[in-house]
């Protein structure tokens, strides 16, 4: 009997390891990551999972317009910072965060959330919102497969554009000095 406790609990101990150490690059939404560079040095770092269209409609459908996304799949996706920022008109300061957005067709709304390490959906952390911020939403150019938070540096100030499908919401970000 001993001996049966003691192959159970290290076959479960096995187990537990092997799902902890799971390769993430091979899940169906690999992980993915922005970052955005000040000419100070200061850093912005957006770590997501990019999920796949797959033919699939995305914007009203998959993710439904007028409800709190987590933006991406999988862990919800997370926003780090080493400088105090304004996120369209917001100020972020310097600190570890979680993005939501909420997606409608002609306007979106971006989340920061002062809550970090959780799964990302269902929402219930609006008590741990530091800001809400518009994005401007345009259509794409052509379509995106694959989910995609860009930053783009321009001088002193980035942008924060996510595309997907048709669609691509933006923001601008500042460092504030």
């Amino acid at each position: 009997m001993h001996k049966q406790i003691v192959f159970l609990t290290s076959l479960l101990l096995t187990f537990t390891v092997l799902a902890a150490c799971q390769d993430k690059s091979k899940r169906p939404s690999p992980p993915a990551q922005a970052q955005c560079k000040f000419s100070d040095g200061k850093t912005i770092t957006v770590n997501y999972s990019s999920p796949r269209a797959k033919g699939r409609k995305v914007f009203g459908e998959l993710v439904p317009y007028g409800q709190v996304w987590r933006t991406g799949a999988n862990e919800a996706t997370t926003f780090v910072t080493d400088a105090n920022l304004t996120v369209g008109g917001k100020d972020v300061p310097a600190g570890s965060y979680t993005i939501f957005t909420v997606p409608n067709a002609g306007k979106w709304t971006l989340i920061v959330s002062k809550k970090t390490g959780e799964w990302g959906i269902p929402y219930k952390y609006e008590a741990d919102e530091l800001a809400r911020a518009d994005m401007k939403v345009s259509p794409t150019s052509s379509p995106v497969e694959d989910f995609t938070i860009a930053l783009a540096s321009m001088g002193g100030s980035c942008t924060l554009s996510i595309s997907w499908e048709n669609t691509q919401a933006s923001v601008d970000i500042s460092e504030k000095k």
